[in-house]
């Protein structure tokens, strides 16, 4: 497979920086996935009964005519859903290349090995994105047993993409599905973006309860920006509105979380925010490309 290209994002309206490839993860009809599905359709109150799939993604974002960062989440050692394979979404995803940008998820706990998957899809692919949830993982994101992981990231000059604050996996099984809520503090982020400080760095979602913990992170360290995803605009704390209206205007990004929040629904709710009219279009597109590098 050749590396990937990258959309043509002149003819774009809008990039969504956070949308997730899961479909084939669930194979196994004794691991709880289907359960796990029902439960997140059910608390984002999502059109979606089960994940669709990478060219039902794309051909839905092709009709909306907007580019979307796609990646599956690595979480074997802590769920026991069985990962969709790197190479599988990317090879899969190499047929939309024209609205789909694919980013990929290595679980840190894999150490040496998944440093030279990191490498090695980097090198091989052109891989530009790697997602991280600490909460599903279960690590803390400022543990050296990543960093090693981190490095191969930075040095391959690409994104890391952090879940933070609550989450909706898990929400209201028994014991949360063990998910531990503590891990995705963004605050633990700001000691990855120190030590690394040409990594560019995503904190993904509106970070209840920790949303002025994001907010500080994101205003003092150069290389840390907010993904506005997994929420419907409508609910954004007025904290936030303020800081997307003046001094992180520039490091605000456009997301969804798709499947389980739709754009229709994000931009639908973002146009009735009270957003300056100049500061839309870098959050819709210009603030992604800037971090993309396109």
């Amino acid at each position: 497979m050749p590396k990937l290209k990258l959309p043509d994002i002149e003819k774009v309206v809008a990039i969504d920086i956070h949308t997730h490839a899961e479909e084939p993860c669930g194979m196994h009809g004794d691991d709880g996935y289907d359960d796990f599905q029902a439960q997140m359709a059910e608390y984002f109150k999502s059109p979606h009964k089960h994940p669709p799939t990478v060219p039902e993604t794309a051909a839905y974002y092709r009709a909306k005519n907007i580019a979307a960062v796609i990646f599956p989440v690595d979480a074997e050692r802590e769920t026991g859903f069985r990962r969709y394979k790197n190479e599988e979404m990317l090879e899969i995803a190499s047929d939309h290349l024209d609205v789909l940008i694919p980013f990929v998820s290595i679980d840190p706990h894999k150490g040496k090995l998944g440093v030279r998957e990191a490498k090695r899809l980097i090198e091989d692919y052109g891989v530009r994105g790697f997602k991280f949830h600490p909460t599903m993982q279960g690590f803390y994101a400022n543990d050296r047993m990543a960093y090693p992981l981190y490095e191969a990231i930075n040095d391959g000059g690409a994104i890391a993409l952090f879940h933070t604050g609550q989450t909706g996996v898990g929400s209201g099984m028994p014991g949360g599905m063990g998910m531990r809520l503590k891990y995705s503090n963004p605050m633990y982020m700001d000691d990855v973006a120190a030590d690394f400080p040409d990594l560019k760095i995503i904190l993904a979602h509106p970070s209840f309860p920790w949303q002025e913990e994001a907010l500080s992170v994101a205003t003092h360290k150069p290389n840390v920006y907010i993904d506005l995803s997994g929420w419907s605009p409508k609910y954004f704390p007025p904290i936030l509105v303020r800081y997307i209206n003046s001094i992180l205007q520039d490091k605000m990004l456009f997301g969804s979380d798709w499947p389980v929040i739709t754009p229709d629904r994000w931009l639908a709710d973002f146009a009735k925010l009270d957003i300056r009219e100049e500061i839309r279009p870098k959050v819709l597109k210009a603030n992604a490309r800037k971090i993309l590098g396109i």
